[in-house]
């Protein structure tokens, strides 16, 4: 009885309370978004789903996905995917949750299949994007980095264009900031 009251609900056959204009114009719009997403060619579609999810695993890395994480993938979705906002928003957050959810199990696969449909340019651009969303909050962690390494082993990427990639970035790099400050401190 006191569950029932916490949650709103001291009638248990009452029905469940009506949406607000509000929320329902957001279900409106999201059943839209769905919809224009289901024209979308499966193959481009899949490649989409792929390269998100690649994206929310690089941010995942660290255990968080912070809201300037976000803001680099949906950026990078509407940029590169070539969907409009409110799509590139909504595979975002699909990509994002799935990665919270399942990254231990599904990281290497969805990789894997995302690795057997890139061509090598998406499969480097795949990884500079992922570099550009872990670096949205200016910092690069020894995790990141790891877990930057290991999905481009996983995609293909040899040393060299790693290494050129990882260039772009060594200012965010934590180790290198470290070592740094560790020349400045002896010299």
């Amino acid at each position: 009885m006191a569950l029932r009251r916490f949650f709103g609900s001291p009638d248990p056959g009452a029905p469940p309370p009506s949406p607000t204009p509000n929320e329902q114009a957001e279900t409106d719009t999201i059943r839209r978004i769905v919809r224009e997403l289901e024209a979308v060619d499966p193959a481009r579609r899949r490649y989409l789903a792929g390269f998100a999810y690649v994206l929310a695993r690089a941010a995942h890395a660290d255990l968080n996905v912070d809201e300037d994480e976000a803001r680099a993938m949906e950026e990078v979705v509407t940029r590169i995917g070539g969907l409009p906002e409110a799509q590139a928003i909504l595979v975002v957050e699909i990509a994002r949750n799935q990665a919270e959810l399942y990254s231990g199990t599904e990281d290497f696969l969805v990789t894997r299949e995302f690795n057997s449909t890139a061509s090598p340019e998406e499969k480097k651009a795949a990884v500079s994007a992922c570099f550009a969303v872990v670096a949205s909050d200016h910092e690069i962690t020894a995790e990141e980095f790891a877990e930057l390494t290991e999905i481009a082993d996983e995609l293909g990427l040899t040393r060299p264009e790693l290494n050129e990639i990882r260039r772009e970035y060594s200012d965010s790099m934590s180790v290198v900031r470290k070592m740094r400050a560790q020349q400045d401190d002896a010299g």
